[in-house]
């Protein structure tokens, strides 16, 4: 009997009750934060909604442990805070109509809210009227106490215009979400995914992301003037060069201004030459990041085998899209969707085939030392000397192995010129101007040996350590075993080398910067003098800079207030400057002497203005380690040679400093240059490798 009531008691249904709030609220958060990545997403737009210039966000442990961004826009009102965390409570409409007009981010008022049930928010504002900050702590949608045994109420702080978002213990109440999670490190890459898509589509605004506790910011950009500029910084340059501008707008809208259904679009794609592994695609309607998976369908589609990177802002009147579809409003609905993903896919088609008439192929250069021979190659050319060391022993046959040693033939593609006396490139070029002739007689001069200087000092040693823990020495066997080729661009410095069977372009005036860099720190204290005659006033000489530096107007100075305070700069520091950097200034403020770094190169005194106005905002003179460092680093920067553009008697300048670089600034860096890693980057690039160029002579 009481089996039968069992079971017809598992047969009712269940009884409907009211849900608690806080589970409600929870359940909500759940939909809307579902990770650290769409925490920040909400914040950056509220950032953006309340007009900022410039947002800095400060990650820990993936954002799970800390995730903090600060912007500086117009702040939150005192007298709002109390209800700032609460569910639906927002600016942005007032009501249900609003929806059809909204041009802002965001409107429900959910995204602080939803935070603070899954974490621990903290908000420092301040408005610009205000005379101080104010802080606040929430929970659950409420206000709390910052500190145990204190009120809940808004404290006063110090603080700059705008406002500070803290979020720290991320889900610490929600165990299964928080263990759904992957690593800090994943968690960290969808940060940096969702500020740089906000950071490419808001070029006017500087946007820096970064560790906290790092010095150093995984993103960090300033404001540029358009999104080509913002893509190149976040993209980089294989992207940017490969960019296409796609503009496309309605075909036509109806009689009169207001027409719901107008719409543009402009779109930025890379063209054919460009490959990746896997499409990039940032579709923005209305400012906001959205998905559109008929959109991007329609691009996939029109690039077929080849995968681009794109971004796509499409501006619509706000009553076309429905922005209230999706819980994190990453989808929207707008209207007349099959026409606008028509219209932009065909418009993107014809600029893509007009663009890929003839496609350009690049290869990657190998970092020095490195062979590139193939495992099929290798097998020719070993196949090839078994047949010369056959013929060989075919002549030499009845030939007793002592009178007959065999000896390895060298073949064409491996032979190296190893003679510095042969022709360089300057002299198989016609001389355009019949002044100029070429210096075949000029050798590179001898160079005396310079000794380090004997130093107690902590400072110069910790920066010496770090020249040779930086140290390339693949590099360094280059530039030390390199024969000079000639010059491509004396405007931007750039020269050709050879290393082995390799050619090498590089950029001499960096590579000449780092070792008079070195040559500074290893003779620290010991200079000799380049003394000048007749003294010239070093006012004189800052001032002739400062009137051609451009930007001195953002600094609020008058440019002699700039001079007067660069001058009185130095000259109150000259005991100093004389002992340590041999730069010796009088009592009245004349230059008498410069640091010497190499004693057979005389440095461009035209550069010598412009060094003298950058001691005194580049160097830092408040810590012996930076001061030392930067000060050695603009010296460096006198010494590089210059761009070549003169004035006066240009073709004899030209000459002059084309020697001086052959015959005297290559031959120092051969016998000094300690390469650091960091010149691989730009300034020292393979362009040709001899076994190579024979395959491709080959296969033609």
């Amino acid at each position: 009997m009481s089996q039968e009531k069992s079971a017809s008691s598992s047969q009712d249904p269940l009884p409907i009750h009211r849900l608690h709030q806080s589970l409600i609220n929870r359940i909500a958060a759940g939909e809307i934060i579902h990770r650290p990545a769409s925490a920040l997403k909400e914040l950056l737009e509220n950032c953006l909604d309340a007009r900022a210039t410039s947002i800095k966000i400060t990650v820990k442990d993936g954002g799970m442990k800390l995730l903090q961004i600060q912007d500086n826009g117009c702040g939150i009102r005192r007298s709002d805070l109390p209800i700032l965390a609460e569910r639906f409570t927002t600016s942005k409409i007032s009501s249900f109509s609003d929806l059809s007009r909204i041009s802002t981010y965001g409107f429900r008022g959910e995204a602080l809210a939803s935070i603070s049930h899954v974490a621990h928010l903290s908000v420092v504002t301040k408005t610009r009227p205000d005379a101080h900050a104010w802080k606040a702590c929430y929970l659950d949608g409420v206000l709390v106490p910052s500190k145990p045994g204190q009120t809940p109420d808004p404290k006063p702080c110090a603080g700059i215009d705008g406002t500070i978002i803290t979020i720290e213990d991320m889900f610490y109440n929600s165990p299964v979400r928080l263990s759904a999670l992957r690593s800090p490190s994943e968690e960290y890459a969808k940060i940096l995914d969702v500020v740089t898509k906000y950071a490419v589509h808001n070029p006017a605004i500087s946007f820096l992301c970064k560790k906290a506790g790092s010095s150093s910011p995984e993103i960090s950009t300033s404001q540029v003037s358009d999104i080509s500029q913002a893509i190149r910084s976040l993209y980089g340059h294989a992207v940017a060069k490969e960019l296409l501008r796609v503009d496309v707008t309605s075909e036509h809208s109806k009689d009169g201004i207001d027409d719901p259904e107008k719409w543009s679009a402009e779109a930025y794609c890379t063209n054919a030459n460009y490959q990746a592994k896997k499409m990039v695609f940032l579709l923005f309607i209305n400012h906001r990041l959205v998905e559109s998976n008929p959109l991007r369908r329609a691009i996939e589609s029109v690039y077929g085998g080849f995968l681009p990177k794109g971004t796509f802002p499409i501006e619509m009147d706000p009553r076309s899209v429905d922005v209230n579809v999706h819980p994190t409003k990453r989808e929207v609905l707008f209207l007349n969707e099959e026409v606008i993903v028509e219209r932009i896919s065909d418009a993107i088609q014809q600029n893509v085939v007009g663009q890929s008439q003839s496609k350009a192929f690049e290869y990657q250069t190998l970092l020095p030392g490195v062979s590139a021979d193939s495992s099929l190659m290798k097998g020719k050319m070993k196949a090839r000397e078994n047949e010369s060391e056959n013929e060989d022993e075919n002549e030499n046959e009845g030939v007793p192995a002592e009178s007959a040693p065999l000896v390895q033939k060298s073949l064409s593609q491996h032979k190296v010129r190893t003679s510095i006396q042969d022709r360089t490139l300057e002299s198989m070029l016609p001389l355009n101007n019949p002044s100029r002739s070429d210096d075949s007689s000029g050798r590179a001069v001898r160079l005396r040996d310079i000794k380090e200087s004997q130093c107690n000092l902590t400072s110069i040693a910790e920066l010496r350590q770090s020249v040779v823990k930086n140290v390339h020495h693949d590099l360094t066997e280059i530039i030390r075993n390199h024969i000079f080729v000639g010059f491509v661009d004396s405007i931007r410095c750039l020269s050709l080398i050879q290393y082995s069977t390799k050619l090498y372009l590089v950029n001499h005036a960096t590579l000449a910067e780092e070792m008079f860099y070195q040559l500074a720190l290893m003779q620290f204290g010991n200079y000799r003098r380049l003394r000048l005659d007749p003294h010239p006033p070093l006012r004189t000489l800052v001032e002739l800079a400062v009137n051609v530096e451009r930007g001195t107007e953002q600094s609020g100075l008058e440019k002699t207030e700039i001079v007067d305070r660069i001058a009185q700069t130095l000259v109150d520091r000259r005991e100093m400057l004389s002992e340590y950097f041999a730069l010796d200034i009088s009592d009245s403020g004349d230059v008498l002497a410069l640091p010497h770094l190499l004693r057979e190169y005389t440095p461009d005194l035209n550069k010598l203005p412009t060094f003298l106005m950058r001691l005194g905002p580049q160097a830092d003179w408040r810590s012996e380690r930076e001061c030392f460092e930067s000060f050695m680093r603009e010296l460096a920067y006198f010494y590089s040679p210059a761009s070549g553009v003169w004035s006066g008697d240009a073709t004899g300048q030209e000459k002059s400093a084309a020697w001086q670089t052959e015959h005297v600034l290559f031959h120092a860096l051969r016998k000094f240059l300690i390469a650091p890693k960091s010149l691989l980057d730009n300034d020292v690039v393979q362009v040709a490798n001899l076994p190579d160029l024979y395959r491709v002579f080959e296969r033609c």
